[in-house]
């Protein structure tokens, strides 16, 4: 009994720590997301294959309400042709207004 009674309370240790551990992870997690989320107002996309930054300026154009936007990683720029540059698949993209 007194065996079963240790285990318990080992097992009660751990589980305390590990709840608490989850807890201060989760309070590290959301002061870093308040400290590296963008003030600016910002969306975020994927695009299929043959997608390209024509599609990609007028989407964030549309979705922030403004012409005044930059990509987070440069992937699309304007130029003298429009709006260029050379979007991959499988990656996320960010704008945000400016």
């Amino acid at each position: 009994m007194k065996f079963i009674t240790s285990v318990l309370f080992m097992i009660m240790a751990i589980t305390s720590t590990a709840y608490s551990s989850e807890k201060e992870e989760c309070k590290v997690k959301s002061l870093v997301e308040k400290v590296i989320t963008p003030q600016n107002n910002c969306v975020s996309f994927s695009v299929s294959s043959g997608t390209g930054c024509s599609w990609m300026c007028s989407y964030c154009a549309n979705s922030l309400g403004t012409n005044n936007y930059y990509f987070t990683d440069g992937v699309c720029k304007y130029e003298s042709d429009g709006c260029v540059g050379n979007p991959q698949v499988g990656v996320t993209y960010t704008c945000c207004s400016a």
